[in-house]
């Protein structure tokens, strides 16, 4: 019996051993070969993956603060009840507060303060501080006698982080602008460290209402609700008594409406991201068809020593996600890093905006960061499993024969899978929106773009066959030889196309946005010179005396105010600005035919976009607007295109908005000059009229326009850095396709030197090649970009942030990116054949034997 077994036992050694040296044969000794090629892949998915977990980070950080920062500012509350900025009467305070479900409430006033010397804006919050016992006890000094210096009439509590961004101690004065003055306020103490990590002030609430100038209004009541009381049930009763334009929310509802207004921005974020992450798999999938043609007949070969089907298939596929596990790994450290460094040094805003007063700390989700690692894995294995399925589907006889290149690329002759793909995304792009964000949209866009690689054979040998044969020799042999490989020639640029058109399709996205926002900026801005009283407070305004001395200015033809306030429709959705102007419907940039209601009809109201979409507004529609304590009917007079309110906007005249509720304040100003009157002039004789003002800014037409478009570049940086990185891939994948072409032809190489062409004419034959093949994936990058960057305008666009633009093509940065992208194209084949050619040329005949 012991005899019996030690040949079952030796065949159990030969089979392990012929396994572990199928592994390195397969596996192990490709990498060992093509280290460069590996490399490069490795980088494409990483590069990947760290774009789109950096983003993420920065992202899921940002938005755990707002929740965090909300949550203390309810304190122990169960329901907040909230008004609009410009608030709501304090009477409503005691009605609420006796109500017998109400254990406690804190009535409070929550505005961002101006402040002087260019310091920005400051929250301030005005509590009740002996209710704030109750409710936030978080948020009471911690020195002794700072809760009895806080009845001082200027005295202010800071942060810690406003604190310290303000370089601020105790004792310290606080420069704050209400209306057109000063107001000195005196840091009484600090809030208890970790209290609050965002930069905010407490005041008591008597003296916010008294010295920002809001006596009788509120715009925030917390509620604690009595054990036992159903929170939902009178939520839903108290909502029903509340004036026009205030709702109760609960605290999470509060941090989600917040979050809500950034949603879409974060989700294209995510999305162009992922967009190095998708070219990175064409750039795997290029690399490994390319580089499986190359090895065909060592497969050929183990298939026919008894490798199975399965068995290669299962190693190849294995081979992918080898490069996707480490590219994953890597882009996973790599996004940490960065999120990190970022967060530490420039904060949480990305560039639009939204999370520029953040200061947070770096939140990490083990689950988002295996997510993205998943994500690199599975895109590496996507872009090597078709190859590989194919490797061990081919009859190993034919593998074996030279010449078995563009046989072995004769199932991506079909192009019904290309077909039912275009089709398929075109008719997504159909698709309404998916809560609000346009999922569609991208799903359309990657199967338009996998449809379209699936039609590049076929698109590739309709564009070969029609190349005329050059008369220098090498240039001939270089057409002769595409126009014998178109399939193999589509796999080549592959890559290209992926990551090219993504690129043009950004561009002409980004350069349609910039140059739609010029063109709106142009009618929007008609006046000479833009007087505002303070940017980004909800303290600055023009009294009506200030204003009647200001248009009596000399050289001042015309003097057009702008009241800015906002509207609370639904306790979900950020609110709406109201904008009370003038002349209200003179400038506005209509997309919908602009109407004049009846003498019998509600007076009018022009909507932008976003709030139509939102809301569902239409032109004629008659709509009910909380304007003044009071919900009054308007008719929606015409639909306009605003960029510069994402969450919408509703404009009045303003003479109805002063009848309404009595407010002649105003924020902003336009002013037209006299014919003739210098605007250096006019200028100076404006600010003596201003008197000591320190938050008014006077500004010409030029001025805020150059402004707002560097606030746009500032806006699109990080998709900048998307496109470079894309641009990267693509150069990456020109590298890698050419490469392992080259390699895959030494044989050729070899006879092409015996039958006596030198190495500079090979050299030069594959630079045609080069050119000509990037010459293709340019063309085709071109259309294919057009197409997704008409999805991106007028569908992602439209769905994630509700406004139109008109298409325009930025043609000489096209035509800078794709000489770049053909030059590169050329140098590479160049180098990549010459690194082929560096072997023996009798050895490399010699294969062919």
């Amino acid at each position: 019996m012991a005899g019996a077994e030690h040949p079952i036992s030796g065949s159990r050694r030969v089979g392990l051993g012929r396994h572990s040296l199928l592994i390195d044969a397969l596996i192990v000794g490709p990498f060992r070969e093509n280290a460069g090629r590996s490399m490069l892949a490795v980088t494409a998915i990483a590069l990947g993956v760290a774009l789109g977990a950096t983003v993420h980070l920065i992202n899921a950080s940002a938005l755990n603060e707002f929740s965090i920062a909300a949550h203390h500012l309810a304190g122990q509350a169960d329901l907040v009840v909230r008004g609009p900025r410009a608030g709501f009467d304090e009477q409503l305070y005691p009605q609420i507060a006796r109500q017998p479900e109400v254990e406690a409430a804190n009535p409070a006033l929550e505005l961002e303060v101006r402040l002087a010397g260019g310091l920005g804006t400051l929250k301030i919050v005005g509590l009740d501080v002996l209710r704030a016992a109750q409710l936030q006890p978080s948020l009471l000094p911690q020195e002794r006698g700072a809760l009895t210096d806080l009845l001082d009439a200027d005295a202010i509590l800071l942060s810690p982080a406003a604190a310290q961004w303000l370089d601020r101690a105790s004792g310290d004065t606080l420069p704050a602008l209400v209306g057109t003055r000063r107001l000195d306020l005196k840091v009484a103490g600090l809030l208890p460290e970790g209290a609050y990590r965002q930069r905010i002030g407490v005041m008591d609430i008597a003296r916010a209402q008294w010295r920002l100038e809001r006596l009788g209004r509120l715009n925030r009541i917390d509620l604690r609700l009595r054990p036992g009381v159903n929170i939902a049930r009178f939520q839903h009763r108290l909502q029903d008594r509340l004036p026009a334009g205030v709702h109760v929310a609960t605290p999470d509802a509060e941090a989600a409406r917040g979050a809500n207004l950034t949603r879409a921005y974060r989700l294209n974020l995510d999305m162009l991201a992922l967009i190095a992450l998708f070219t990175g798999a064409f750039l795997v999938f290029s690399a490994q068809v390319l580089a499986l043609i190359r090895r065909r007949t060592q497969f050929a070969l183990l298939r026919v020593l008894g490798v199975t089907r399965r068995g290669l298939a299962g190693l190849l596929v294995g081979e992918g996600a080898i490069l996707g596990v480490i590219g994953a790994a890597l882009g996973v450290a790599l996004g940490y890093a960065v999120a990190d460094y970022s967060v530490a040094n420039f904060g949480a805003d990305l560039g639009a905006g939204y999370f520029r007063s953040i200061t947070p700390a770096l939140h990490v989700e083990p689950s988002a960061l295996a997510v993205y690692f998943a994500l690199g894995v599975a895109f590496a294995i996507a872009g090597a499993a078709g190859p590989a399925f194919e490797a061990a589907r081919r009859p190993p006889a034919p593998a074996l024969r030279a010449g078995d290149v563009e046989d072995a690329l004769r199932p991506a002759k079909a192009v019904w899978p290309g077909v039912v793909l275009v089709s398929i995304g075109g008719l997504l792009t159909l698709a309404p929106p998916l809560a609000g964000l346009p999922m569609a949209g991208y799903i359309s866009i990657a199967l338009i773009l996998l449809g379209f690689i699936f039609l590049l054979p076929r698109l590739a040998g309709i564009a070969l066959s029609r190349l005329p044969a050059p008369r220098q020799p090498s240039a001939a042999l270089a057409v002769a030889q595409l126009q014998a490989t178109p399939r193999q020639v589509a796999i080549s640029v592959a890559a290209i196309v992926a990551s090219f058109s993504l690129m043009v399709a950004m561009l002409i996205m980004v350069h349609s946005f910039r140059t739609s926002l010029e063109a709106w900026l142009v009618q929007m801005l008609p006046a000479d010179l833009y007087l505002r009283v303070q940017r980004g407070g909800d303290t600055g305004f023009l009294t009506a005396e200030e204003q009647t001395r200001l248009a009596a200015t000399p050289g001042v033809r015309r003097f057009e105010v702008l009241r800015s306030q906002d509207l609370l429709i639904d306790p979900r959705r950020p609110p709406l600005t109201l904008l009370a102007r003038s002349a209200a419907a003179d400038v506005l940039p209509f997309t919908s035919t602009r109407l004049t209601p009846g003498p019998d009809e509600p007076p009018p109201v022009w909507v932008s976009e976003v709030a139509a979409d939102l809301y569902g507004w239409r032109a004629g529609q008659v709509v009910e607007l909380p304007v003044g304590d009071r919900a009054h009917r308007f008719t929606v007079a015409g639909i306009w295109r605003d960029y510069a309110r994402q969450n919408g906007a509703v404009v009045m005249q303003h003479a109805a908005y002063v009848e309404l509720t009595g407010d002649r304040l105003a924020n902003d100003a336009s002013i037209w000059l006299e014919p003739g009157a210098a605007m250096s002039d006019v200028e100076r004789a404006l600010r003596v009229g201003l008197g000591d003002m320190p938050g008014a800014e006077i500004v010409a037409t030029r001025e805020v326009r150059a402004n707002s478009l560097a606030l746009f570049d500032r806006t699109f940086a990080v998709t900048y850095a998307i496109e470079v990185a894309a641009v990267l891939i693509g150069l990456f994948g020109i590298s890698v396709s050419f490469s392992a072409q080259a390699l895959a032809r030494r044989r050729e190489f070899g006879m092409l030197r015996h039958l006596g062409m030198t190495r500079r004419e090979v050299g030069a034959m594959l630079g045609t090649e080069g050119m000509l093949i990037s010459l293709l994936g340019v063309g085709a990058g071109l259309a294919l970009g057009w197409m997704v960057s008409l999805i991106l305008v007028h569908i992602v666009n439209r769905q994630s942030f509700h406004w139109s633009m008109d298409i325009a093509v930025p043609w000489l940065d096209l035509a800078a990116l794709a000489a770049i992208l053909v030059g590169a194209a050329m140098a590479t084949a160049v180098w990549s054949g010459r690194a082929a050619m560096d072997d023996d040329v009798v050895r490399a005949v010699r294969e062919d034997w």
